[in-house]
């Protein structure tokens, strides 16, 4: 549980640089790309999920600050891969602008949620943005390497690179 906004925001910060690190890994062949079946959001193509992932950050910020779950922030247009890094940073730039200075107790409020009667702290409503960019990334992600196109490592880590050092960790660990 995230119990402080200078956390919240740090994390934020980290996330982001990973959701910008795969946007950047793709090649110019996905600009435009999307699945070769599907309907509705199953066949958004690339473009239309980074906008998504875009405009989201906002939509959770909006429930956070207590404005209801609105997509009320015009995401930038993400129709050609050149735009797809400027509406990312400014979807985090103005994420930032709207919970840098908002109070604490804030991470703990409890929020209506859209479609049921039920509520959640502030801090939940922020592990539904993180589950929920985390889910579209891989969507990016799965693209990619059904493409053949390089995906990059999460921490920078492959289970090659850690199978290598399995044998220190037997010793280490008296096994």
């Amino acid at each position: 549980m995230i119990t402080d906004l200078p956390t919240l925001l740090r994390y934020f910060d980290r996330f982001h640089q990973r959701t910008v690190r795969d946007i950047l890994a793709l090649p110019p062949e996905a600009d435009g790309w999307r699945p070769p079946r599907g309907e509705g959001e199953k066949a958004w193509n690339i473009n239309e999920i980074v906008h998504h992932i875009a405009e989201s950050r906002l939509y959770f910020a909006s429930a956070y600050c207590g404005r209801g779950w609105l997509y009320d922030w015009p995401a930038p247009s993400t129709e050609r891969q050149s735009a797809w890094i400027p509406a990312i940073e400014s979807s985090f730039e103005e994420f930032h602008r709207r919970l840098d200075d908002s109070p604490p107790e804030w991470l703990q409020r409890r929020v209506r949620m859209i479609d049921t009667e039920g509520m959640l702290s502030g801090w939940r409503i922020m592990m539904m943005l993180f589950e929920h960019e985390t889910h579209h990334r891989s969507q990016i992600d799965t693209y990619a390497g059904l493409e053949g196109w390089d995906v990059p490592h999460i921490y920078g880590r492959s289970r090659d690179s850690i199978d290598d050092l399995q044998e220190e960790q037997r010793r280490r660990a008296g096994l």
